[in-house]
């Protein structure tokens, strides 16, 4: 596990257009940091990509002093467009996800019927990271924690006393992720829920999203402990078999996000447009009638 003594300090950015939440986490030590899920804003009636958010993210790190070490992302973003690329070449630090990235796109190259040579190796980023990998940001120990069931590549990042547990917990009053997109399962993760679950009971989780249930303000930080207590899907404690089914029902009554089919496309490539072309232009891919309307 990550060294306790060495913990990090954490800041929250809030994408409202898509109730995502990204981080920047540095050793106020060493003020050496890393980036967690940053967003670009994407306008889906004009198809344009801008950096508005991302941009405040960068003045945050460069007004701090904060020196980034890595540009994470914990996995390939069904409803937002992801910034890594574009903060590798404002901060010349390297990207990361996880290793089964390969697996979504190979999932998505299929689905989107890419060119044969569309590489699905892994290489847009410039580290794949494997369960039980450690690295340091700093003094800060990062331990990198297989996650999948929202999809099959998730990981969370132990930083130190707080953990990026990205789409598999959302706040208390809203319970879990869905675990119904293509290479989803509720049954990962429920078995995710127990390791993220496992860990100190102090342990800070910092979630991927949140949609303001009840009009409260977007919050983003709970315990190990609030979770086990008030988390509206796991309070009582559900076996495997309780959870999948209260997981699944819940998940064949929503509608996919509403950038789904564009941002994937995006994000299988790290965060770039598709190759231009002829006219010097990109595109983007929507597959009709490949998926299905929710049935509630």
């Amino acid at each position: 596990m990550a060294n306790p003594k060495a913990n990090p300090i954490v800041k929250p950015f809030y994408d409202s257009a898509t109730g995502s939440w990204q981080y920047v986490f540095h050793d106020p030590e060493t003020m050496k940091g890393a980036t967690v899920d940053v967003v670009m804003d994407y306008d889906p009636n004009a198809a344009a990509v801008s950096t508005t958010h991302a941009q405040e993210v960068l003045d945050y790190i460069r007004d701090e002093g904060i020196e980034i070490e890595w540009i994470l992302d914990t996995h390939p973003h069904a409803d937002h467009f992801m910034a890594a690329t574009w903060l590798k070449r404002k901060l010349d630090a390297p990207t990361a996800i996880g290793e089964k990235v390969t697996g979504v796109q190979e999932l998505w190259k299929d689905i989107y019927n890419l060119p044969e040579d569309f590489p699905v190796d892994g290489r847009q980023w410039d580290r794949l990271f494997a369960d039980g990998e450690t690295f340091k940001v700093g003094n800060v120990e990062v331990e990198v924690i297989f996650s999948p069931g929202h999809t099959l590549a998730s990981i969370t990042y132990v930083a130190g006393n707080a953990a990026f547990v990205h789409d598999t917990l959302m706040m208390p009053d809203s319970g879990t992720s869905r675990a119904d997109f293509p290479g989803g399962s509720s049954k990962d993760l429920y078995e995710t829920l127990q390791k993220i679950l496992s860990l100190p009971e102090d342990t800070r989780l910092f979630v991927g999203h949140d949609y303001c249930k009840g009009g409260r303000d977007p919050a983003c930080e709970a315990t190990v402990a609030q979770h086990k207590a008030e988390n509206i899907h796991l309070s009582d404690d559900p076996d495997e078999a309780t959870f999948r089914k209260r997981r699944d029902e819940r998940d064949a009554t929503l509608a996919l996000p509403d950038r789904m089919l564009e941002a994937l496309q995006y994000n299988i490539r790290a965060g770039q447009k598709p190759e231009p072309e002829s006219d010097g232009r990109s595109y983007l891919k929507i597959p009709l009638d490949y998926f299905e309307p929710p049935k509630g």
